[in-house]
């Protein structure tokens, strides 16, 4: 390379040099601090105006430097949590389990930090269950060898001065041992008052002479948009804040009859299970309670129990240390575009009646198969689910006014709510049980969606027992047993112990499958 050579790429390096210094202080005036190259500052000020000459070019530089320093936000009107966080982060605290579980024959391994429920949608998981040491599995029914100890965290907050707090029921599930850590390091042993799985809350018990921080719930739902931080201890490494947006309300992600998450774009981990998600106002809004996520991991996706819904269940907790809800008897279904059609309806909302159970409080009210029902207690019926959620919110022996289409016509019906019958029945062998072990678990047809008939649906086989060696499978429903039908769990009990009485070796039991119907004979005598 000659010497005019080298001076003409000295000078373009001194000119490139000089030009990426400018642009450079261009970037800093437009609060882009690590802005060091040309391209970038370029990028700035075409972002600001557009360029039709070289000569625009330098103005376009000047101008949209001015005017991105006009416009740039300043830090101090950037929100800040930080007051609200000094002020209710003394009332959120770590909770840690000792629990006892039995070690499953036949389990499913599935992301680590978890211990329970986990269901695959959309390449993703929905996850329930967070803090617990070791892998995740899903157990089946009756398949035990011998108990072993697990260790489990979450979150938590109190609710009271004199020591009330909640949780998730799963970060208490089957515990032997409650700690609480407050944001100051105190422990403290705490009490299990009571749960409820059907919507996932804890209500515990610390016994101290001191007054604890305690926050309240809020009255009524955020919008979507408003901001929440939420609080908790995710992976255990304690006081932990995060802040995001209500993404979404009203979401249904199959973890119960109850569904009505908040969805917030906070980040939520594992161990963040039980904390509060907070308004501006320092008011509960929402408890932590699951995420979706490929990866086991936070990717913005996150599910809270709405304030209005943990409150009352708290309330009857704290009361009675249950839950009792009300129940009609019914089966149904949404109502879709087409049946809204065929029924002459002008909108596919309410809940469709398939049939009402014999003897239930929908039966004695004059329900019929068919029937539309479009108001509850003077409120809009949506859906099936909306339904579901209005009976459960009233309690037993109260009197309701249903607004019901019957044959095209309205009409009002004063009904009184039943007591919601026992949920779930595992016909197990369980220790002092006289029921045969056939290794399966049974829940109401009208508690499970997508039930394929009436009757009472197997809703886990184990794959080692008598009812999956006779083909039994998750998702049939059994409608008769010894030639009688059956609605409900203790219905099939009933008729085995009856069975049993009478000396006979095997039960025939009817079941609606995929396939269509069958009989299946299981044996009374075992071993």
């Amino acid at each position: 390379m000659d010497t005019q050579d080298l001076e003409g790429k000295e000078t373009s390096e001194h000119r490139a040099a000089s030009s990426d210094s400018r642009y450079t202080r261009i970037a800093k005036a437009a609060g882009i601090a690590t802005a060091g190259s040309a391209a970038i500052a370029f990028l700035v000020a075409a972002s600001v105006a557009p360029q039709t000459s070289p000569l625009s070019h330098s103005l376009a530089f000047s101008s949209s430097a001015a005017a991105a320093e006009a416009v740039s936000p300043s830090a101090a009107s950037m929100p800040s949590f930080a007051d609200l966080v000094a002020k209710v982060k003394p009332a959120v605290v770590s909770i840690y389990v000792r629990s006892e579980e039995t070690t499953p024959l036949t389990s499913w391994s599935g992301s680590e930090n978890g211990n329970g429920n986990n269901n695959d949608s959309q390449n993703g998981t929905f996850q329930f269950f967070f803090g617990p040491f070791g892998k995740q599995q899903f157990s089946f029914p009756n398949a035990q060898q011998s108990p072993h100890i697990v260790r489990a965290q979450g979150s938590g907050f109190f609710i009271t001065g004199d020591g009330y707090l909640v949780t998730n029921n799963h970060v208490v599930k089957n515990a032997k041992e409650v700690k609480v850590k407050t944001t100051t390091g105190e422990t403290y042993k705490a009490k299990v008052i009571g749960t409820d799985p059907k919507t996932d809350l804890a209500l515990l018990k610390v016994s101290a002479s001191k007054d604890f921080p305690h926050v309240s719930f809020a009255p009524s739902m955020p919008r979507v948009g408003d901001w929440v931080v939420a609080m908790g201890n995710p992976f255990g490494l304690g006081g932990t804040v995060t802040a995001g947006i209500v993404s979404a309300q009203g979401r249904d992600i199959g973890s119960g009859p109850y569904d009505d998450y908040l969805q917030i774009d906070a980040p939520v981990n594992s161990g963040n299970s039980g904390g509060p998600s907070f308004n501006l106002n320092g008011q509960v809004v929402g408890i932590n309670t699951a995420i979706y996520t490929p990866s086991g991991g936070s990717v913005g996706i996150a599910f809270d129990i709405p304030s209005t819904t943990a409150k009352s269940v708290i309330d009857a907790l704290k009361t009675n240390g249950k839950v009792t809800r009300g129940w009609i008897g019914v089966t149904i279904q949404p109502v879709t575009d087409d049946i809204a059609a065929s029924m002459g309806m002008k909108n596919a909302s309410g809940a469709l009646v398939d049939e009402p159970q014999p003897g239930s409080p929908a039966a004695k009210a004059g329900l019929k198969s068919g029937d539309v029902i479009a108001r509850f207690n003077g409120e809009t019926v949506k859906d099936s689910r909306d339904l579901a959620r209005k009976v459960a919110s009233v309690a037993p022996g109260q009197t309701v006014k249903l607004a019901v289409i019957h044959k095209g016509e309205e009409r009002t019906l004063d009904l009184v709510t039943g007591t919601y019958p026992a949920d779930k029945v595992a016909l197990n062998g369980d220790s002092g049980s006289a029921t045969p072990a056939f290794g399966m678990t049974l829940a109401p047809s009208d508690d499970v969606a997508g039930a394929q008939a009436k009757g009472v649906v197997v809703v886990g086989v184990n794959p080692t027992g008598v009812a999956s060696e006779k083909g039994v499978q998750q998702g049939d429903v059994i409608t008769a047993v010894g030639n009688k039908s059956v609605t409900q769990p203790q219905d099939v009990q009933s008729a085995i112990h009856e069975a049993q009485s009478e000396g006979k070796s095997a039960i025939l039991m009817h079941l609606k499958t995929a396939d269509g119907g069958r009989f299946v004979a299981l044996p009374l005598k075992q071993g």
